[in-house]
């Protein structure tokens, strides 16, 4: 079969998703399981996968979704024992303190914070811990998980301390001894250049979450009261983007997402309290009342304003549990320290599955859903609650979880199918790689513009930039080398599409909407989040191209046209929308004078 029709095959599994969740909107507990038996038809009928490997793909992705069931249980009940305890109360008023304005707080809380969550941990969780509290500071359901997606770009390529780095890319390309004989100093020196990559693309992201947040959930429906704050997003952006580009550069690949959401949070904090680049009190930015919202913007979980039962909670003792988080999320994560061995040493393991060396494990003491629920259990005698409190979020917890796992048992399984599903009869390659082969076909020395979509691709599927630079890191090496640049560039811009594409992977939307009990939703979601996804993967793509084609082409080339563009559009859209502001000020001034 020609490798054209053999990516056309293999892209199926994904039109499905396309087609049936995102175009029709249905929910992923209806389309997702379209999805798994189109993949599985391929693996058995085209493919020729034996029937044993299908199933062992099938229980692996089980496996998984169970996993990521227990993250989302861990974050819903911190959620529901701050709720019960009136912590969450106290960190709503705090932030009014800092500032009422709900674009300042998403990008505090979504990029600032959520950066450093996933330096620590990765793997989802900054959307299972910034997605809740942004519901339990007045958000709607959907505002706070598309908020909480967009923002799983930047930071992503060095989460879990450098894990995609250092795991996946090296992984991907271990398998070619004759790449070179140093591959750790080859990932950092890649490293080095995806953070450089993410820097420039990146700066846009906080602006994007604001732009969004006011187009789809405010008012007016208007961009441009997102981009009213550019000054306070860019600087945002900034404050994170740089640490993280020199930590990147002198320490590896290891603390820059971490060092870089620290240091910008605090940075930003400080500045936000002494109202630099604040938006000025007469315009501030709000929701419209919950009454006036609209009904598919909300979950199942519903935040009350609840008092501790000795009055009101200290806004330390309040914070504490997220502290803790991070604390224990990062002393957990490095290998310097001797507890990451202790929690990973009991894992539980499904070995050679029906003998097809598929292997499922997991290891419960190391999933972020443990130090949820110890610092759940911890906050229950920190903020001195009653039993029956405690009693209830445990049971609201288990009811708003069990919708999401219709979603996720179809999800993962279809996704460990698309994986596993090279070695068969037909001596095909897995899917993914037939899919890519398709696409470079027909690229040539434009490679690079494609080269973040095949990340990204390879994130939506498999929901992990891990998994996708594991993938596809030597597909794209061998690429860059067959037209002739540099490429660990174009490993590169694999990584930074593979960041990216968490924005709009399937299996994470569905995880982070049931933290917040809104479920059959997703394919809105995705709708949004494809928008800063595009932009992305078209900005690293240009970008890379730019880089790697200026030595023979000059630097007026084809990626230098369209990074042009899109900064033309970018520096146009704010200097208009900051004319019209001024202009609306003026009148309605006038207005007032004329009243008076």
């Amino acid at each position: 079969m020609s490798t054209g029709a053999l990516a056309l095959l293999s892209l199926l599994p994904i039109a499905a998703v396309g087609i049936f969740l995102v175009g029709l909107r249905w929910p992923a507990s209806k389309a997702m399981p379209i999805s798994y038996i189109v993949a599985v038809a391929l693996a058995l009928f085209v493919w020729k996968i034996p029937g044993v490997t299908v199933a062992a793909a099938s229980v692996n992705g089980l496996v998984v979704a169970a996993t990521l069931l227990y993250i989302i249980f861990g974050a819903i009940l911190l959620l529901n024992t701050l709720q019960e305890s009136g912590g969450i109360k106290t960190i709503r008023e705090g932030f009014i303190g800092i500032s009422p304005d709900r674009r300042v707080q998403v990008i505090i809380i979504a990029w600032l914070f959520g950066s450093f969550i996933e330096g620590s941990a990765g793997f989802g969780t900054p959307a299972a811990v910034a997605v809740p509290l942004l519901v339990g500071l007045g958000f709607p359901a959907m505002a706070a998980v598309v908020a909480g997606m967009v923002i799983q770009s930047t930071p992503v390529s060095f989460g879990a301390v450098g894990t995609p780095i250092l795991v996946g890319v090296q992984s991907g390309l271990v398998t070619d001894p004759g790449i070179t004989s140093d591959f750790l100093a080859l990932v950092t020196m890649i490293g080095g250049k995806v953070a450089i990559v993410h820097a420039v693309v990146g700066t846009l992201v906080p602006l994007f979450v604001v732009a969004l947040m006011t187009r789809f959930f405010g008012k007016n429906k208007s961009f441009r009261e997102g981009l009213k704050v550019w000054k306070f997003a860019l600087f945002a952006a900034f404050a994170m983007t740089i640490p993280y580009v020199i930590v990147a550069n002198l320490l590896g690949p290891e603390f820059p997402s971490l060092i870089g959401g620290l240091v910008g949070l605090a940075i930003v904090v400080f500045a936000a309290k002494k109202g630099f680049l604040m938006p000025p009190k007469e315009e501030h930015w709000d929701f419209e009342e919950k009454s006036k919202w609209d009904p598919s913007w909300t979950g199942n979980i519903v935040i009350h304003d609840i008092e501790h039962r000795n009055g009101r909670i200290s806004m330390v003792r309040a914070w504490m549990p997220y502290i803790l988080i991070g604390l224990f999320l990062v002393i957990t994560r490095m290998k310097a320290l001797p507890f990451q061995g202790w929690l990973q040493s009991w894992t539980v393991s499904f070995e050679n599955m029906f003998g097809t060396g598929i292997t499922a494990s997991l290891q419960p003491l190391y999933l972020p859903g443990t130090i949820f629920i110890v610092v759940s259990l911890i906050t229950f005698f920190l903020h001195q609650m009653d039993q029956s409190s405690y009693q209830r979020a445990w049971a609201h917890s288990g009811k708003t979880m069990i919708p999401a796992s219709t979603a996720l048992v179809f999800t993962v399984p279809m996704v460990q199918v698309f994986l596993n599903s090279g070695g068969g009869a037909a001596g095909y390659e897995r899917m993914p790689i037939e899919l890519a082969n398709g696409v470079a076909s027909l690229t040539g020395d434009i490679w690079p513009l494609f080269a973040p979509f095949i990340g990204g691709l390879g994130a939506f599927i498999a929901g992990s930039n891990t998994v996708s630079n594991m993938m596809f890191s030597l597909f794209q090496y061998d690429v860059g080398s067959r037209i002739g640049v540099d490429a660990s560039w174009i490993v590169a811009l694999q990584a930074v599409g593979g960041a990216a594409g968490n924005m709009i992977c399937v299996h994470n939307v569905v995880a982070a909407s049931a933290v917040v009990g809104l479920v059959g939703k997703e394919g809105d979601v995705i709708r949004k989040t494809l928008i800063p996804f595009l932009y992305y993967a078209t900005a690293a793509g240009a970008l890379g191209y730019s880089i790697v084609w200026t030595a023979e082409k000059g630097i007026m080339n084809l990626g230098t046209a369209i990074i042009t563009v899109i900064a033309v559009l970018a520096i146009y859209t704010i200097s208009t929308n900051k004319s019209k502001m001024d202009l609306l000020q003026v009148n309605s001034q006038k207005q007032i004078k004329s009243i008076k």
